[in-house]
């Protein structure tokens, strides 16, 4: 188990596509989306994956997280016991500086939302903030994809 520290920002415009240097295609779901821990199921290519995360502190920038490869096809058929939406994305791995943001952009119930991610090794570091980044939404739990299972971009307005 290890700590993620991460910030999460809309983004304004797709220019970030240009500057990407890696795209995956995303399909997850949650089998546990209880705030205290969640349990997701992903497929990101031909990967499978579980993950565990634990509460948010006080700022949402912090948690616990455990993840776990697992055989593809398996992750596929977890995926059918998962909670209502399935979460379909491209993600856009970009460089700025010295760190990696991952950029998620949504499909189905959450096309149109776009957001950015990025991981870094304490809550106060300092990195590099790209043109195309928008407001900060790091904490706001409305934008994390487990509410967004629940609660799809597209019946927010």
């Amino acid at each position: 188990m290890s700590l993620e520290i991460e910030r999460k920002f809309l983004v304004k415009n797709d220019v970030f596509k240009k500057e990407s240097f890696q795209q995956k295609i995303i399909k997850q779901g949650y089998l546990n989306s209880d705030k205290n821990r969640t349990v997701r199921i992903r497929i990101s290519d031909h990967q499978g994956f579980i993950t565990v995360k634990g509460v948010s502190n006080a700022s949402g920038a912090t948690r616990f997280e455990w993840e776990k490869e697992i055989d593809v096809t398996e992750a596929t058929e977890m995926l059918s016991l998962c909670e209502t939406t399935i979460i379909d994305k491209n993600r856009f791995l970009v460089e700025s500086g010295k760190h990696i943001f991952e950029i998620d952009e949504f499909y189905g119930d959450n096309q149109g939302l776009i957001i950015a991610e990025i991981e870094l090794n304490s809550e106060n570091e300092t990195f590099e903030k790209p043109t195309w980044l928008g407001a900060e939404v790091t904490g706001n739990a409305k934008y994390y994809n487990s509410y967004l299972s629940k609660f799809p971009f597209s019946t927010w307005r």
